[in-house]
């Protein structure tokens, strides 16, 4: 597929060339087994997040995030890499949202940026940011491409993290605000809404191990932000239904397949800690309206029952519409009495992405049928699955990357055995769209399926933007053989 597409307000433009046309091993003979267990309504989408692509990072009236702060600090990132420039989607959302048209999907996940829709986490918001995000989203209901909109994807304005952060009970009570005052100058546009991505990483990489901003290391703050951010999205669910009933509403957790290092107690003692501090911790709450006796005893040490007020677990416990599940890999976990929690946790074999990840397909399966089987019926969606691997751009200008061709395959496939076995799956949303800044790891992680030259802002499809159009295209056939036959 090729385009030419022009930027906005740059005075370039730029050139997509896709992968080869014809038939080439990449995408012929890569068919997928349980095609056809996929409902005919199904989301094929692709996934972003604003500070990992928008740039513009003090344009538009945009207020500093923690990750523009612990990105500019020695030793933040790789690198020293920031969100600054990024993709430059600010400027070129319109080129690209034609990209995604050309991609065939019939759904694309965004977040929408609060320290650029509310620069200092309070007051009225930012009416360019407002603007901004009413373009990006009538563009993509002009294109036919449905949007489901996060409301918090990390990037938490600065001021915010100066009084306390997620460590404090206030920075909850701001974001459902946030949230209802989002929801009323966007949800004309957008019925969909996630009011957290990935909690866990919020709470314990950027407060526990420091690995992500705001770089902090204590695990008794990381325990508490914990908490608060599963109020948060309780506080902000109740504020949304109050304003706008019709709104569909979930929220995203990272959910890893964990399995012990070996049989002994101690080893499965330790997969059971880990599990309950990585998903119990914000499953439980949001889907049983509790923290079951294993993630109290994994964190009431660390202050989870401090945090705890009376009519949090039922606030946070707020009827929903949906559930996304972001997931990964697996990951083996030791006993190591030196590790934080006593876990040490490593990838499972093979770790083949260059990320040193997993890559086992079955895992896939296994979390969708045990959040289905054991903490809510509400439909499902994998809000984000993806790898990362070396690309590179070739001498006839291609991006062949069989690799995530092959991973794509199997993890999808691997989806449709579990609404086999009856999970209420709704749709699929690759992690992601662009190559992009990749968080601590800066621009060092590809993920996209669709290249993009940093310095030039070129955007290349790779194979797997090719392979994944041609599987959404032999889905809607298959629909409408299915129904012709009928």
């Amino acid at each position: 597929m090729t385009s030419t597409m022009n930027t906005h307000d740059r005075g370039a433009t730029v050139e997509q060339t896709g992968g080869p046309k014809g038939s080439h091993s990449g995408v012929e003979g890569h068919s997928i087994n349980h095609l056809g267990n996929f409902p005919a309504d199904f989301a094929w989408g692709l996934a972003t997040a604003a500070y990992q692509i928008e740039g513009a990072a003090t344009e538009g009236g945009r207020g500093p995030s923690i990750w523009d702060t612990f990105s500019h600090r020695p030793g933040g990132t790789r690198n020293a890499d920031s969100g600054d420039i990024a993709c430059d989607h600010y400027y070129r959302w319109a080129t690209d949202l034609d990209l995604l048209k050309e991609l065939g999907v019939s759904s694309y996940r965004l977040s929408v940026s609060w320290s650029r829709l509310q620069p200092g986490g309070g007051g009225e918001l930012n009416q360019e940011g407002v603007a901004f995000y009413r373009a990006v989203l009538q563009g993509l209901r002009e294109r036919g491409i449905e949007p489901y909109v996060t409301l918090y994807h990390w990037d938490l304005p600065q001021e915010l993290e100066d009084l306390g952060g997620w460590g404090e009970r206030e920075t909850a009570y701001r974001f459902a605000k946030f949230a209802v005052q989002t929801v009323l100058a966007l949800g004309d546009l957008a019925s969909k809404w996630i009011t957290l991505n990935e909690p866990w990483c919020s709470a314990f990489l950027g407060y526990g191990s420091g690995a992500h901003a705001p770089g902090r290391r204590d695990l008794n703050i990381a325990v508490r932000a914990a908490h608060h951010l599963s109020l948060a999205h309780g506080l902000a669910t109740a504020g949304i239904r109050g304003v706008d009933p019709s709104a569909q509403i979930g929220v995203t957790n990272i959910v890893t397949d964990i399995h012990s290092a070996s049989s002994s107690p101690e080893d499965q003692a330790a997969a059971a800690r880990l599990d309950a501090i990585s998903n119990r911790v914000f499953l439980e709450p949001v889907f049983h309206g509790r923290y079951s006796s294993s993630v109290h005893a994994a964190l009431d040490d660390y202050g989870l029952q401090d945090a705890i007020e009376p009519g949090d677990l039922a606030t946070i416990h707020a009827p929903l519409d949906f559930a996304g599940i972001n997931h990964y890999q697996r990951v083996i976990a030791h006993n190591d009495p030196s590790a934080p929690f006593s876990v040490r946790e490593v990838p499972a074999q093979p770790a083949t992405t260059s990320f040193g990840w997993s890559v086992v397909p079955e895992s896939m399966t296994a979390v969708l049928e045990r959040v289905a089987s054991e903490f809510t019926t509400l439909p499902l969606y994998v809000t984000e699955s993806g790898a990362s691997y070396h690309d590179y751009v070739d001498p006839n200008g291609h991006v062949i990357d069989t690799e995530r061709v092959d991973y794509l395959r199997r993890y999808i496939d691997a989806a449709g055995e579990a609404i086999a076995s009856g999970v209420n799956l709704k749709g699929y949303f690759v992690w992601s769209f662009l190559d992009n800044f990749e968080w601590g790891e800066g621009y060092s992680k590809r993920f996209g399926l669709v290249y993009v030259d940093y310095r030039t802002q070129e955007r290349i499809p790779k194979l797997s933007a090719q392979w994944y159009t041609a599987l959404i295209g032999a889905h809607h056939a298959l629909n409408a053989r299915n129904y012709t036959s009928a």
